[in-house]
């Protein structure tokens, strides 16, 4: 997803999220455009949210109070669905966040897409697949607090070390990311990575370079064999374009070209009878 100038407003799922790092929290929002509104729902009565209270007061997240009217019933959910489409035809924002790891917000994600909506979601890895792909682009918890509690250091040794606590990236994603390419590839093979990484986050939300422990998708690139990266000049800029190009495969040798190959090879019968 590009980063827009976009008005959001943050809904939090106060039961199903995690009240560590908000701060990282915050600051990635921030990052696709500006969070115009930040609530946060549950039942506050209860003591599971107390870790909450300081950090609304550091971030300026109004807390929207929702009992529990029954049992084996959510209304957090139903309270924030309610306010979403409230806040939706007020037409007061152009975007909105998501903070949850619950199912249940996915006709809503769907729903606020189709009323032209930009749509960010966070959560833990745990969030269901239907919940991710509702989503313009979903983040993963787990991601910014790694980000948040990893020290600072400019040793290539370090960054190694941060990556193995990371898991390896799947040749699904390798998959993913070679078929962008080649979508958008020039008569070369070459495609603007800018583009490519566009791509990629329409057809899967939840990919990221971070989830494999590199802060940019240049980096992650680099690191694999399939692709090959090109720095190119920028007339109208002084940054430089990165272009990429999927790695072609040796091709095996088939059955005809073995054989063609062999024959070209041995001496003729006749040559043979003469020494």
């Amino acid at each position: 997803m590009e980063s827009k100038n976009v008005n959001f407003a943050v809904l939090i799922d106060g039961d199903n999220i995690p009240s560590a790092h908000v701060k990282e929290m915050m600051e990635e929002i921030a990052k696709y455009g500006n969070p115009t509104i930040k609530r946060i729902y549950g039942d506050w009565t209860k003591p599971h949210l107390s870790k909450w209270k300081n950090l609304l007061l550091e971030n300026a997240i109004t807390p929207i109070q929702q009992y529990g009217y029954t049992t084996g019933k959510n209304a957090t959910d139903s309270a924030m669905i309610i306010d979403a489409m409230d806040i939706l035809y007020s037409q007061k924002v152009n975007g909105f966040c998501i903070v949850s790891s619950d199912s249940d917000f996915t006709r809503l994600a769907t729903r606020l897409r189709e009323a032209g909506m930009v749509v960010l979601g966070i959560g833990e890895r745990k969030t269901p697949n239907p919940f991710i792909v509702a989503c313009d682009k979903f983040i993963y918890v787990e991601i910014l607090k790694n980000r948040g509690s990893k020290k600072v250091s400019s040793s290539e040794k370090a960054a190694e070390d941060d990556r193995e606590s990371f898991d390896p990236i799947s040749q699904k994603e390798i998959n993913l990311i070679q078929k962008s390419i080649s979508d958008l590839s020039d008569e070369d093979g070459w495609a603007y990575l800018g583009d490519v990484g566009n791509l990629i986050q329409k057809k899967q939300p939840n990919f990221d370079s971070r989830n494999y422990g590199f802060e940019k998708l240049t980096a992650l690139i680099r690191s694999l064999k399939e692709f090959e990266v090109e720095q190119r000049d920028n007339p109208k800029s002084r940054h430089k374009l990165m272009f990429v190009k999927n790695v072609e495969k040796p091709k095996k040798a088939t059955r005809s070209t073995r054989k063609s190959t062999k024959s070209a090879t041995k001496k003729p019968a006749a040559a043979k009878k003469r020494s």
